[in-house]
């Protein structure tokens, strides 16, 4: 097998560089919390005003009893589906497989499980707000939530963080 090199790249510094971000986490696949949480951590380590709004199923990644025992769905996944058949997909078992090889997966990449990089993140001096309007949907209580939870917020709220120049929004 042939080894790839990585290459970093050189920046020059760019008077519109992003200076803050603001992700939104709409979903609870082991996935698409990846996709959020890695992208907020590399804004932190880039040294970018960092905010992540976790709303609807995106909640189950700040959620204490769930936030390691996230998913990748594998019925009704178009990227799945071309890689297993949907009624394999479907078969007792297969979501929990398909789970456990991706984190397997990530873990030899040296990626932290979901809490960890939720840790990271605050640490780094990033934020995390829920979503109240899903806070209130669900029945959640802030107990529920990680203690590195920042806030529960309105969009309104959301929005103001996102204000200023050179700030942009991710949603995931």
């Amino acid at each position: 097998m042939e080894a790839t090199a990585t290459t970093s790249v050189t920046r020059k510094e760019d008077p519109h560089k992003v200076k803050k971000v603001l992700i939104i986490c709409s979903k609870g696949s082991l996935q698409d919390v990846y996709a959020a949480l890695i992208m907020a951590n590399g804004a932190v380590m880039d040294g970018i005003e960092t905010h992540v709004f976790f709303t609807f199923f995106g909640l189950d990644a700040i959620h204490k009893e769930k936030l390691d025992d996230l998913h990748v769905p594998t019925v009704g996944n178009p990227a799945m589906m071309r890689r297993v058949p949907t009624m394999v997909a479907g078969l007792p078992g297969f979501e929990a497989l398909a789970s456990t090889m991706m984190k397997k997966e990530m873990e030899k990449l040296d990626v932290p499980p979901v809490s960890e990089l939720l840790e990271m993140i605050v640490a780094g001096g990033g934020k995390l707000h829920g979503c109240q309007l899903a806070v209130e949907m669900f029945k959640l209580e802030r107990e529920d939530f990680v203690d590195d939870l920042e806030d529960i917020i309105t969009v309104g709220d959301m929005f103001a963080l996102a204000s200023g120049e050179d700030s942009h929004i991710l949603f995931v």
